[in-house]
């Protein structure tokens, strides 16, 4: 009797077990709630609800520039060769022996200075004696006249002269005078000769290294060079462009008085302003490039013969063309395009066609419209439509009695 009792007990004790537990996990599989457990549950569900809801972007932040209408000059870029405008190598006109030199290496001088001297004292000799010989002509010249005056007088008085000896003497004076005339020729070569002693420099500009010291024999027959003097002020440049592009403005009409900036090979630092004096007159069938010929003034002497130069050519203006900041301007693989930044603080992806850059500005040929904000910081976490906060600017507050439109964005 004691046995059957005591195992009463423990299947009394198993059913309170396991019924409970089979009567919740039917109310699990059927998704049944249990009044206890509901708490539970929602606390669970929640969790999972809010790990799989991703959270909202927060709005980029950037900074933004409005298009512009304005006036913008269309250039013609290319690299060119710089060119002295002159260039003289300076050499004897007379053999002698060089007894000064008056001049220093990389010196300015201004034409008709002296540079050197050549010995002058045959030359000298050579112009005196021309003059004695000019002398002597001249007083056989002046006797011949004064016998040509008497013989013209007696003849008229009908005297014993004959018609012959008159003559004669007419003769004998036109010969003294081509004679005289011919030591007037003589006596100017010597003195010329006698000058080019004097070597001076043909040209303003500034000279090179001496080629010929003091004590030298030079000959004018020889090719030796006793200083190169190039002029520096102005000087030209010579600019290789494509002859399409060149063709396409007023300068293949044969206006080249286009103004031109010199610029260095990062086009940073401006050298100098000309003008375009010279469209050759063929073009390079090799590489379909034409020249262009453009005189600096140079006061500078920032541009030096044999360097290089970009050339900077204002072709045209074209009037109120749409403008914004070049940072603005993207590059893709489908091209050009901007961030527009909307009225309700979203950014827009818009394709534009670039015309030119200038200035740090580009000019838009197609996709840009005047006033339109475009982004120029920030842009690299934009995508289309996302939401943006611009600089300076409070972002759009909800509509509440009372409350005021957000002010205009300022823009750079």
């Amino acid at each position: 009797m004691g046995l059957n009792v005591k195992r009463t007990a423990k299947l009394l004790i198993a059913a309170l077990v396991v019924l409970p537990a089979g009567y919740a996990g039917y109310y699990f599989r059927h998704d049944l709630k249990l009044p206890f457990a509901l708490p539970f549950i929602q606390a669970a569900e929640a969790e999972q609800t809010a790990a799989a809801t991703p959270a909202a972007r927060p709005p980029v932040a950037v900074k933004v520039a409005a298009a512009k209408a304005e006036d913008v000059p269309i250039y013609l870029t290319g690299i060119g060769t710089i060119q002295a405008y002159n260039t003289v190598n300076v050499q004897s006109r007379v053999d002698g022996e060089i007894v000064q030199i008056l001049f220093q290496e990389g010196q300015d001088v201004k034409q008709g200075d002296i540079l050197a001297i050549i010995d002058p004292r045959p030359f000298q000799a050579q112009l005196d004696q021309q003059i004695a010989v000019r002398q002597k002509d001249q007083a056989l010249l002046d006797g011949a006249q004064i016998d040509m005056e008497r013989y013209d007088a007696l003849i008229q008085k009908a005297a014993a002269i004959s018609r012959q000896v008159v003559d004669q003497q007419h003769a004998l004076v036109e010969q003294y005078k081509a004679q005289v005339r011919n030591d007037d020729a003589q006596t100017e070569y010597a003195r010329t000769q006698l000058g080019f002693t004097s070597v001076r420099a043909p040209i303003s500009g500034r000279l090179g290294i001496r080629q010929v010291d003091q004590g030298n024999y030079v000959r004018a027959v020889s090719p030796a060079t006793l200083v190169t003097v190039t002029q520096l002020q102005p000087i030209s440049v010579i600019f290789t462009l494509a002859a399409v592009a060149v063709g396409q403005t007023r300068l293949s009409l044969g206006q080249a008085d286009a103004p031109v900036v010199a610029l260095t090979a990062d086009n940073t630092t401006e050298l100098d302003k000309g003008m375009i004096t010279l469209v050759d007159n063929q073009v390079d069938q090799a590489s379909g490039t034409i020249k262009l010929k453009a005189t600096f003034p140079n006061k500078a002497l920032k541009l030096w013969p044999g360097n290089f130069a970009n050339g900077r050519i204002t072709v045209d203006t074209r009037k109120n063309a749409i403008t914004a900041p070049a940072i603005a301007v993207r590059h893709g693989p489908r091209g050009d395009f901007v961030w527009v930044a909307k009225a309700d603080d979203t950014a827009a992806f818009r394709p534009v066609t670039v015309g030119q850059i200038f200035d740090g500005r580009a000019m838009i040929e197609r996709g840009l419209a005047k006033g339109e904000r475009v982004v120029t910081d920030g842009y690299y976490r934009l995508e289309n439509g996302s939401r943006i906060t611009i600089e300076g600017v409070t972002p759009t507050a909800k509509a509440q009695p009372g409350t005021q439109p957000r002010s205009e964005p300022r823009v750079d």
